[in-house]
């Protein structure tokens, strides 16, 4: 995942030549100069926005909001619950040196919430806090992560096409579209994942498909978690399902207890909360969410000290195979089990993987293991299905 240090602004296509014929202006200065533009966020949020004061006689409407982490909870709302083509959404990225422009404001989370804090970027200790809780890959809407992650930098009024450095994109269609605006001399970079978009996807089959990025963006109806049956979820995916989505942890210890979590049986955990909800902005306004989120317990081993058990792997597979249809699994994300953390090669572990979730009629994305490079030819049909 990119490493982002500098402030980014996140809008549609259309208003960037006007971005960079005049650079990024306020809302209120937009109405002013009866500037033509395409609005990405809602209406309702964005005149809430005209309601929260910053100091005496100015409100977020007199200020340009800048992110300091793009990839958050409002952008998951505009890429997949807004008309816009994903192609159409652009992220400007800008010199961090914008922090040194007088009379601008940062914000603890998003700048409309109540619980969030307005504050002066001079004191470093207040910059640092926020660097550090922008800083991540992942949110929660328990911790207040979700609301800390749309931090923001407020410039008065404008912030002029001198600071813009780069424009990010969601794939090369949309880097075409950019250029053509641009001029080939400026830096355009292609950034699926920052997107919450797969960085590379294989179809193997018309259902089964080979997957980079993030499994926990994939809006699948079924996550499928590695685990291993001590009630241990130290790292990987595991230990990020521990800490933000903490009722599968919950259920999972109690599994262990019962001992009801064993090597060949994985256990479907059928929670009624949909990620959507918890990854988009005001959620709670929003009609089209997934309904549900399932997670997937799969045992690769029983100690998590030890290798995993391909033969238990392969057991649970089975499992999988037969049971998908009557447990209601409608669509599947799944990890390399017993790579990465397992220390499975690939090699033994694709194909097996493979030929079982090539059975399954439902769409399944299968998530490569990223901890090493996968030689080209064993991503190839011909190597990983049999019988295809």
């Amino acid at each position: 995942m990119l490493k982002l240090r500098g402030l980014y602004y996140i809008t549609h296509i259309d208003n960037l030549p006007s971005i960079l014929e005049k650079g990024i202006l306020s809302h209120k200065r937009i109405l002013e100069e009866n500037i033509k533009f395409t609005p990405i966020y809602d209406a309702d949020i964005v005149a809430t926005r005209k309601e929260k004061k910053v100091i005496e006689g100015k409100n977020l409407w007199d200020f340009v909001n800048l992110y300091f982490q793009p990839r958050n909870a409002m952008l998951y709302r505009v890429v997949f619950f807004s008309n816009i083509s994903k192609e159409d959404i652009i992220i400007v990225g800008l010199k961090s040196s914008i922090l040194e422009t007088k009379n601008i404001f940062i914000t603890t989370g998003n700048a409309a919430s109540p619980q969030t804090e307005i504050l002066s970027p001079n004191i470093k200790e207040n910059l640092k806090n926020i660097r550090e809780k922008t800083d991540k890959e992942w949110w929660s809407s328990i911790d207040g992560s979700k609301r800390e992650m749309m931090a923001e930098c407020l410039i008065p009024e404008k912030v002029g096409p001198e600071y813009i450095s780069e424009i990010y994109v969601s794939n090369d269609i949309a880097l075409n579209k950019v250029k053509k605006i641009t001029g080939e001399n400026f830096s355009v970079i292609p950034e699926p994942e920052l997107f919450f978009l797969p960085s590379r996807k294989i179809n193997l089959t018309e259902h089964l498909s080979l997957i980079e990025g993030d499994m926990f963006f994939s809006r699948m109806q079924t996550l499928t978690i590695s685990v291993n049956t001590m009630g241990v979820m130290g790292k990987g995916l595991a230990a990020r399902a521990k800490y933000q989505f903490p009722d599968v942890y919950v259920k999972y210890q109690d599994l262990c207890k019962s001992k009801t979590l064993k090597m060949g049986k994985p256990y479907l955990y059928k929670r009624e909360e949909s990620l959507d909800f918890i990854f988009a902005d005001e959620a709670e306004k929003l009609t089209d969410l997934n309904l549900k989120t399932w997670f997937l317990l799969f045992p690769t081993k029983t100690d998590w000290r030890k290798m995993a058990d391909l033969k238990g792997i392969e057991e649970g597979l089975k499992w999988l195979v037969s049971k998908y249809k009557d447990e209601g699994i409608k669509s599947l994300a799944i990890p390399a089990l017993g790579c990465g953390l397992g220390w499975l090669p690939w090699g033994k572990v694709g194909p097996i993987l493979c030929n079982y979730l090539s059975q399954l009629t439902i769409p399944v994305s299968l998530y490569l293991p990223l901890e090493s490079k996968i030689p080209e030819e064993q991503l190839k049909i011909d190597f990983l299905v049999r019988n295809k």
